[in-house]
């Protein structure tokens, strides 16, 4: 490869490494480019960053090179990870949340029918984080209004449409090697360790889910 390409490669692999990279390091992961290329395209990259007066950077730290936010940036970053700890979903959310992502549409009582507690206040907060939505009304007595995901809740979970989700004994599956994950490690990383804590939280709500009816196909 030439330098041209070299430099988008190197400036990839700092930007996905969970570690410093020693330059070492690289030269064994760019097998066949020499030592010598790889220490300038570090060395562009550094300047590049530096003029272009990005965000990140990339420095030199722990005996290998890392890309880090700059020190500028540090209150607007402090906010949003402030706006992400209060954002997350208690478990009675995520409980109703898996109810209704797996049985849609379906009105209040029903979500209670399975939770077996008042959902209410639980249906306004996923409203509010516009996760769930009202998608119609039921023709029976009353005509309830019956309640389904959004496409922010797609795009939450990381979803292309419904059917991605996973069947319930998968979920159920991922859930339990989770808490063995946890009981092996207790020295996880901190994203896994919410991700592992949110699919483990659900576990109880699909459960409900099984027991209650058998599991239909999930409609668009």
């Amino acid at each position: 490869m030439d330098d041209v390409e070299l430099r988008p490669i190197v400036e990839a692999l700092l930007f996905v490494a969970t570690e410093p990279l020693s330059l070492d390091r690289l030269c064994e992961l760019l097998d066949g480019v020499e030592r010598s290329r790889v220490a300038t395209a570090l060395d562009d990259l550094r300047d590049a960053y530096r003029r272009q007066n990005h965000g990140l950077a990339i420095v030199e730290v722990g005996g290998g090179y890392e890309m880090v936010t700059v020190a500028e940036a540090a209150p607007w970053i402090r906010k949003l990870a402030a706006t992400k700890a209060s954002s997350r979903l208690s478990k009675p959310a995520l409980e109703t949340l898996a109810i209704v992502a797996y049985k849609q549409p379906l009105t209040r009582p029903e979500i209670e029918a399975i939770r077996g507690v008042d959902v209410a206040g639980v249906v306004k907060t996923l409203m509010d984080r516009r996760l769930v939505k009202i998608v119609g009304r039921k023709d029976v007595v009353g005509r309830p209004m019956m309640f389904g995901t959004t496409k922010e809740f797609l795009q939450a979970f990381g979803l292309n449409d419904l059917s991605d989700l996973p069947t319930l004994r998968d979920f159920a599956e991922i859930a339990r090697a989770a808490d063995s994950s946890v009981d092996a490690s207790s020295e996880m990383p901190s994203d896994e360790s919410v991700e592992v804590e949110l699919v483990a939280d659900a576990e109880p709500a699909v459960a409900a889910v099984d027991e209650a009816s058998p599991l239909s196909e999930p409609s668009a």
